[in-house]
């Protein structure tokens, strides 16, 4: 599948499922949202951009701190969908951008932030660059994603459940190669942490697949895996289906150099 169908199945995706993205619980975690806003520290002047804003859930919670945020997304019935629900909040505008080329001026942002998104990023590497690029020097740069785990079979498994799940999804790289891109754009980490994110099954296979068929075929997938790979990922049963299984998340804070 070529860049340009890559993108279009990720409109496609997320067009038809722009609510669900708003309601999901993952998304919409009130923790881990304030831990980005106590992260970044937000000022009064600050003009913030978020790649790949989906629901609108860091752009939401960062208006109150700051003069601007640009809340960005490749997809513009999602994008939409969210200016409606967050129509009170009168310091966010809404842009549909690319994350990996982005159409704004070097320098730009006080800060750069990009949740639960970059998986679907066909070229992660151009994403960090133009992450930094639009970065003002000393603006901070926040990431959160889904990782893979270093073992090459452990990584190999959660990307293709993702895959069979979401046909949208790219790829979830590891901290490792994360933090190759960030040295390679001028991004110098300064905080990171790692934590296990639950999916509840039933809710997360069908936030994104088309039908019974795609739903069973993820389910069997994780059932006839390995026990020590099943243990991994916690992945919990009852009456021989898939109730809930946990991955692996990374989030991390950048100074631009």
């Amino acid at each position: 599948m070529g860049q340009e169908d890559i993108k279009k199945k990720v409109r496609d995706t997320f067009g038809k499922n722009a609510e669900k993205y708003v309601q999901s619980k993952i998304h919409a975690d009130a923790a881990e949202l304030n831990q980005l806003v106590q992260w970044l520290n937000p000022q009064e002047d600050w003009v913030v951009l978020d790649i790949a804003t989906g629901g609108g859930h860091v752009a939401k919670s960062l208006s109150p701190y700051v003069s601007h945020v640009f809340a960005a997304d490749l997809t513009k019935d999602m994008l939409a969908n969210t200016a409606r629900h967050l129509e009170s909040f009168k310091n966010i505008w809404y842009v549909v951008a690319d994350a990996e080329a982005l159409p704004f001026l070097d320098g730009s942002f006080h800060a750069v932030a990009c949740r639960i998104a970059p998986h679907h990023f066909p070229h992660p590497e151009k994403f960090i660059q133009e992450a930094g690029r639009v970065l003002k020097s000393g603006g901070h740069f926040l990431l959160i994603d889904n990782i893979a785990p270093e073992g090459e079979e452990l990584a190999e498994f959660m990307n293709t459940f993702e895959k069979l799940r979401d046909d949208s999804h790219n790829k979830c790289l590891s901290i490792k190669e994360w933090r190759s891109l960030f040295a390679r754009s001028g991004l110098q980490e300064t905080n990171a942490k790692s934590r296990k994110k639950a999916y509840e099954f039933p809710t997360w296979v069908r936030r994104t697949t088309e039908n019974e068929e795609q739903i069973k075929s993820v389910k069997n997938f994780i059932l006839q895996a390995d026990q020590p790979v099943r243990d991994y990922f916690e992945v919990k049963l009852k009456d021989g289906s898939v109730q809930s299984l946990k991955v692996d998340e990374w989030m991390a804070l950048c100074i631009k150099q």
